[in-house]
Protein backbone atom coordinates (compact mmCIF):
# COMPACT_ATOMS: atom_id res chain seq x y z
CA UNK A 1 0.00 0.00 0.00
CA UNK A 2 1.56 3.34 -0.94
CA UNK A 3 1.06 6.34 1.03
CA UNK A 4 -1.64 7.93 -2.04
CA UNK A 5 -3.57 5.67 -1.51
CA UNK A 6 -3.93 5.35 2.80
CA UNK A 7 -6.88 6.89 4.42
CA UNK A 8 -4.92 10.45 4.94
CA UNK A 9 -3.45 9.90 1.66
CA UNK A 10 -6.38 10.58 -0.09
CA UNK A 11 -8.07 13.50 1.73
CA UNK A 12 -4.42 15.31 0.98
CA UNK A 13 -4.78 14.14 -2.42
CA UNK A 14 -8.63 15.35 -2.32
CA UNK A 15 -7.84 18.19 -0.52
CA UNK A 16 -5.36 19.14 -3.39
CA UNK A 17 -7.97 18.37 -6.06
CA UNK A 18 -10.53 20.89 -4.50
CA UNK A 19 -7.85 23.44 -4.02
CA UNK A 20 -7.13 23.04 -7.95
CA UNK A 21 -10.44 23.14 -8.59
CA UNK A 22 -11.06 26.44 -6.78
CA UNK A 23 -8.26 28.28 -8.30
CA UNK A 24 -9.20 27.14 -11.80
CA UNK A 25 -13.07 28.46 -10.94
CA UNK A 26 -11.25 32.07 -9.96
CA UNK A 27 -8.51 32.35 -12.10
CA UNK A 28 -8.35 29.86 -15.06
CA UNK A 29 -5.73 27.26 -16.03
CA UNK A 30 -3.09 29.89 -15.13
CA UNK A 31 -4.01 30.64 -11.03
CA UNK A 32 -3.25 26.84 -11.27
CA UNK A 33 0.75 26.25 -9.86
CA UNK A 34 2.11 23.74 -7.51
CA UNK A 35 3.08 26.53 -5.05
CA UNK A 36 -0.61 27.80 -5.44
CA UNK A 37 -2.53 25.13 -5.17
CA UNK A 38 -0.29 24.04 -2.01
CA UNK A 39 -0.88 26.66 -0.23
CA UNK A 40 -4.22 26.59 -0.67
CA UNK A 41 -4.65 23.47 0.71
CA UNK A 42 -2.65 23.88 3.66
CA UNK A 43 0.06 21.05 2.36
CA UNK A 44 3.53 21.26 1.48
CA UNK A 45 4.66 22.44 -1.90
CA UNK A 46 6.29 18.79 -2.46
CA UNK A 47 2.79 16.85 -1.83
CA UNK A 48 1.81 18.18 -5.52
CA UNK A 49 4.49 16.53 -6.91
CA UNK A 50 4.28 13.14 -5.08
CA UNK A 51 0.19 12.66 -5.62
CA UNK A 52 0.55 13.95 -9.10
CA UNK A 53 3.13 13.24 -11.41
CA UNK A 54 2.55 16.01 -13.81
CA UNK A 55 1.00 19.95 -13.64
CA UNK A 56 -1.38 18.26 -16.39
CA UNK A 57 -2.54 15.39 -14.25
CA UNK A 58 -3.45 17.73 -11.35
CA UNK A 59 -5.34 20.42 -13.79
CA UNK A 60 -7.15 17.09 -15.43
CA UNK A 61 -8.07 16.44 -11.91
CA UNK A 62 -9.35 19.72 -10.67
CA UNK A 63 -11.51 19.87 -14.06
CA UNK A 64 -12.95 16.30 -13.37
CA UNK A 65 -13.83 17.52 -9.95
CA UNK A 66 -15.55 21.03 -11.20
CA UNK A 67 -17.47 18.77 -13.49
CA UNK A 68 -18.45 16.54 -11.35
CA UNK A 69 -19.36 19.43 -8.77
CA UNK A 70 -21.58 21.34 -11.47
CA UNK A 71 -23.27 18.34 -12.43
CA UNK A 72 -24.21 17.15 -8.66
CA UNK A 73 -25.59 20.48 -8.05
CA UNK A 74 -27.39 20.72 -11.40
CA UNK A 75 -28.84 17.37 -11.01
CA UNK A 76 -30.17 18.79 -7.47
CA UNK A 77 -31.68 21.57 -8.68
CA UNK A 78 -33.51 19.60 -10.86
CA UNK A 79 -35.05 17.29 -8.69
CA UNK A 80 -36.40 20.39 -6.45
CA UNK A 81 -37.72 21.53 -9.38
CA UNK A 82 -41.34 20.40 -9.82
CA UNK A 83 -42.76 18.45 -12.61
CA UNK A 84 -44.48 20.91 -15.27
CA UNK A 85 -42.47 24.36 -14.13
CA UNK A 86 -43.14 25.82 -16.79
CA UNK A 87 -41.23 28.86 -18.89
CA UNK A 88 -39.81 30.52 -16.37
CA UNK A 89 -37.84 27.71 -14.15
CA UNK A 90 -36.98 26.49 -17.60
CA UNK A 91 -35.22 29.31 -18.90
CA UNK A 92 -33.08 29.71 -15.48
CA UNK A 93 -32.79 26.59 -15.10
CA UNK A 94 -31.10 25.89 -18.57
CA UNK A 95 -28.28 29.82 -17.86
CA UNK A 96 -27.95 27.73 -14.76
CA UNK A 97 -26.16 24.96 -16.16
CA UNK A 98 -24.58 26.56 -19.10
CA UNK A 99 -22.89 29.63 -17.03
CA UNK A 100 -22.82 28.34 -13.28
CA UNK A 101 -25.33 28.78 -10.43
CA UNK A 102 -23.02 30.02 -8.02
CA UNK A 103 -24.09 33.52 -5.87
CA UNK A 104 -21.04 35.25 -8.29
CA UNK A 105 -22.11 34.15 -11.32
CA UNK A 106 -24.50 36.39 -12.78
CA UNK A 107 -20.55 38.80 -12.04
CA UNK A 108 -19.73 39.41 -15.64
CA UNK A 109 -15.79 38.80 -14.48
CA UNK A 110 -17.75 34.90 -12.99
CA UNK A 111 -19.05 34.43 -17.16
CA UNK A 112 -15.51 35.54 -18.94
CA UNK A 113 -13.46 33.38 -16.76
CA UNK A 114 -16.04 30.33 -17.33
CA UNK A 115 -15.71 30.86 -20.88
CA UNK A 116 -11.95 31.58 -20.93
CA UNK A 117 -11.76 27.90 -18.91
CA UNK A 118 -13.66 26.35 -21.79
CA UNK A 119 -11.96 27.91 -24.31
CA UNK A 120 -8.51 27.19 -23.12
CA UNK A 121 -9.48 23.47 -22.98
CA UNK A 122 -9.03 23.38 -26.93
CA UNK A 123 -5.29 24.21 -26.13
CA UNK A 124 -4.63 21.66 -23.88
CA UNK A 125 -5.57 18.23 -25.75
CA UNK A 126 -4.82 15.93 -22.52
CA UNK A 127 -8.60 17.69 -21.56
CA UNK A 128 -10.00 16.67 -24.40
CA UNK A 129 -11.99 13.29 -23.14
CA UNK A 130 -12.90 15.00 -19.87
CA UNK A 131 -14.26 17.60 -21.61
CA UNK A 132 -15.68 15.25 -24.38
CA UNK A 133 -17.48 12.91 -21.06
CA UNK A 134 -18.72 16.53 -19.59
CA UNK A 135 -20.25 17.73 -23.17
CA UNK A 136 -22.29 14.47 -23.03
CA UNK A 137 -23.12 14.68 -19.32
CA UNK A 138 -24.82 18.70 -20.12
CA UNK A 139 -26.30 17.43 -22.83
CA UNK A 140 -28.73 14.93 -20.68
CA UNK A 141 -28.76 17.10 -18.03
CA UNK A 142 -30.34 19.89 -20.24
CA UNK A 143 -32.16 16.94 -21.57
CA UNK A 144 -33.74 16.22 -18.59
CA UNK A 145 -34.55 20.09 -17.56
CA UNK A 146 -36.85 20.52 -20.63
CA UNK A 147 -38.33 17.71 -20.00
CA UNK A 148 -38.96 18.02 -16.07
CA UNK A 149 -40.46 21.67 -17.62
CA UNK A 150 -43.13 19.88 -19.68
CA UNK A 151 -41.44 21.17 -22.78
CA UNK A 152 -39.31 18.08 -24.06
CA UNK A 153 -36.88 18.79 -27.08
CA UNK A 154 -34.96 16.76 -29.28
CA UNK A 155 -31.14 16.86 -29.25
CA UNK A 156 -30.83 19.08 -32.22
CA UNK A 157 -32.62 21.65 -30.09
CA UNK A 158 -30.15 21.07 -26.76
CA UNK A 159 -27.41 22.15 -29.10
CA UNK A 160 -29.11 25.32 -30.48
CA UNK A 161 -30.14 26.20 -27.17
CA UNK A 162 -26.28 25.69 -26.36
CA UNK A 163 -24.90 28.00 -29.28
CA UNK A 164 -27.73 30.20 -28.80
CA UNK A 165 -26.93 30.95 -25.21
CA UNK A 166 -22.68 31.08 -25.98
CA UNK A 167 -23.05 33.15 -29.13
CA UNK A 168 -25.31 35.85 -26.43
CA UNK A 169 -22.82 35.73 -23.65
CA UNK A 170 -19.77 35.76 -26.18
CA UNK A 171 -21.45 38.92 -27.52
CA UNK A 172 -21.88 40.42 -24.49
CA UNK A 173 -18.90 39.64 -23.18
CA UNK A 174 -17.02 41.66 -26.06
CA UNK A 175 -19.50 44.51 -25.97
CA UNK A 176 -18.52 44.70 -22.12
CA UNK A 177 -22.06 44.02 -21.33
CA UNK A 178 -22.70 44.86 -17.99
CA UNK A 179 -24.54 41.45 -17.22
CA UNK A 180 -23.70 38.78 -19.57
CA UNK A 181 -26.25 36.33 -18.12
CA UNK A 182 -29.20 38.90 -18.39
CA UNK A 183 -28.46 39.31 -22.53
CA UNK A 184 -28.28 35.70 -22.58
CA UNK A 185 -31.87 35.23 -20.80
CA UNK A 186 -32.77 37.96 -23.30
CA UNK A 187 -32.09 36.08 -26.20
CA UNK A 188 -33.08 32.55 -24.42
CA UNK A 189 -36.51 33.76 -23.76
CA UNK A 190 -36.80 35.18 -27.44
CA UNK A 191 -35.81 32.14 -28.93
CA UNK A 192 -38.09 29.61 -26.90
CA UNK A 193 -40.82 31.39 -26.96
CA UNK A 194 -41.14 30.82 -30.67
Amino acid sequence: MTAASTPKGERRRHALVEAAAQLLAEGGFDAIRHRAVAERAGLPLASTTYYFDSLDELITAAVMHRGEVEFARGWAQLEQTPPNAGFDALVELVLDQLLGDEPESGDAEAVLLRYERLVATGRRPYLKPVMGSDAVKLRELLSAIFTKCGMPVDTARIEQVIALVDGAVLNAIIEIHADPRARARQILRAALAE
